[in-house]
C-alpha cells in the first residue's frame, strides 16, 4: 500500500531546499526577475536606507548589512557600489560595514571577498544595522488549506508530479492561524488559503537578530481585507510562470500575508507599498528636462534611461505594488506613512 503524500509545506521544502532541490543547483536569476535585477536604482535606495540607519544608530562599528535570501549576492554588491560612488563619505561607511549574505546556495565564484556568506541567520541580538529580505518570505514553504464540499478546511496533499487531493482537516495552530488571518468558513467549496504561520515565525526569527536597527521584508503581498479566494501558489521556470510542481524543476512561490507577518514581528512595524518606500528613499521616476538633450545629450540619455527604470520599480500594478514591512528595533527608519499602508494592523 502506497504511503500518503505530504502537504505542500513538506513537498516545497524538499523541492526547493532538498539535496536535489531547485535552490541547490539552479541560479535564481535565470528563472525570475526581482527589483534587484530590474535596476541599480533599487540597490542605491537600499544604500540610502542604510545611511539613515547608520545615522540613527550613531555610526556604530561594525555596521551590519545582512541580505536574507541573497541569491548571487547582487543586492549587497549593488549597495557597496552605491556607497563607493559617494567617494570619501561612502568609503568611511564601507570601512565600518560588515556585509553578510544569508543564502541556501553555496557562495558564488567571484563575489567580493568583503561580503560574508553563510547558510543560517545570525543569532538573536547579534546585529546593529540593517537586515533586508527581498522576495525571501514567498519562498518559505507553507501548507495549503482547501474547503471540501461540506465547508471543512482540509490540508491539500500533493504528489511529486503536482497531483493534489484533500487530506485531514486543518487543526491546532494552523487552524487558529486561519481563523485569525485567512478564515475559510462560509467561503464555499474549493476556496483555498496558504497557511502563513511558518512565514510569521521565519520573519520573527530573522528580525530578532537585531540588537538595534531596522529589518525590512519586501514581497508581493496581500492583506486580510483582500485575500485571494483561491490562493496564489504558482511556479517559475526559465523566466516564465508555470504550473507548480514540487519536483525540483521550478521555483515554487506564493504571495505573503504580510499583515500577519507584521503582527509576529519585533519592534515598531509599518507596512508600505514599494512605491511609497522607494519615493521616500529618493526614487522619483522624474524625466529629465528636454533642454538637457541639447546641452548634454549623453547625460539626457542616461537620465531618461534611469527614469524608465524607476518607473518600473514604482509601477503600482507591478513592482511598485509590492509590500514593504519595516521593523524598527531601537532605531527609526524615517519613513513617512503617507502613500503606504500605515502602522501594521493587529498590533497592541
Amino acid at each position: 500500500m502506497s504511503s500518503e503524500p505530504p502537504g505542500w509545506r513538506t513537498a516545497t521544502e524538499r523541492a526547493l531546499y532538498g539535496p536535489h532541490g531547485f535552490y541547490s543547483h539552479r541560479t535564481p536569476a535565470a528563472h525570475f526577475r526581482t527589483s534587484v535585477h530590474a535596476s541599480a536604482l533599487f540597490a542605491e535606495a537600499v544604500a540610502r536606507l542604510l545611511l539613515r540607519v547608520d545615522e540613527a544608530l550613531g555610526h556604530p562599528e561594525p555596521l551590519d548589512l545582512v541580505d536574507v535570501g541573497a541569491g548571487e549576492g547582487e543586492l549587497l554588491t549593488g549597495v557597496l557600489a552605491a556607497l563607493w560612488e559617494r567617494e570619501a563619505a561612502g568609503a568611511e561607511v564601507v570601512a565600518r560595514l560588515r556585509p553578510l549574505a544569508v543564502e541556501h546556495r553555496e557562495r558564488p565564484a567571484g563575489l567580493d571577498p568583503a561580503i560574508g556568506w553563510q547558510h543560517e541567520l545570525p543569532g538573536p541580538g547579534a546585529l546593529k544595522g540593517l537586515l533586508f529580505a527581498n522576495e525571501w518570505l514567498d519562498n518559505v514553504p507553507v501548507d495549503i488549506a482547501e474547503n471540501d464540499a461540506a465547508g471543512t478546511a482540509r490540508l491539500v496533499l500533493v504528489e511529486p508530479d503536482g497531483t493534489e487531493r484533500l487530506g485531514p482537516p486543518v487543526a491546532d495552530d494552523d487552524a487558529a492561524w486561519l481563523t485569525r488571518w485567512w478564515p475559510l468558513e462560509g467561503a464555499g467549496e474549493g476556496a483555498r488559503a496558504e497557511i502563513g504561520q511558518p512565514r510569521d515565525a521565519a520573519w520573527a526569527r530573522a528580525a530578532s537578530a537585531l540588537h538595534r536597527g531596522v529589518a525590512v521584508a519586501v514581497d508581493y503581498a496581500h492583506e486580510q481585507a483582500a485575500r485571494p479566494p483561491f490562493g496564489t501558489l504558482t511556479g517559475f521556470r526559465d523566466g516564465h510562470e508555470c504550473r507548480p510542481v514540487p519536483d525540483g524543476s521550478c521555483d515554487l512561490t506564493s504571495h505573503v500575508a504580510l499583515d500577519a507577518v507584521a503582527a509576529a514581528a519585533p519592534g515598531a512595524t509599518t507596512l508600505l507599498t514599494q512605491r511609497a518606500a522607494l519615493r521616500a528613499l529618493g526614487v522619483t521616476g522624474r524625466r529629465p528636462a528636454l533642454s538637457l538633450a541639447g546641452s548634454d545629450p549623453a547625460a539626457y540619455v542616461r537620465e531618461l534611461s534611469a527614469a524608465g527604470e524607476a518607473a518600473e520599480l514604482l509601477d503600482a500594478g507591478g513592482l511598485g505594488g509590492f509590500g514593504w514591512l519595516v521593523c524598527e528595533v531601537g532605531c527609526g527608519a524615517g519613513f513617512e506613512v503617507e502613500g503606504g499602508y500605515g502602522p501594521a494592523p493587529g498590533l497592541p
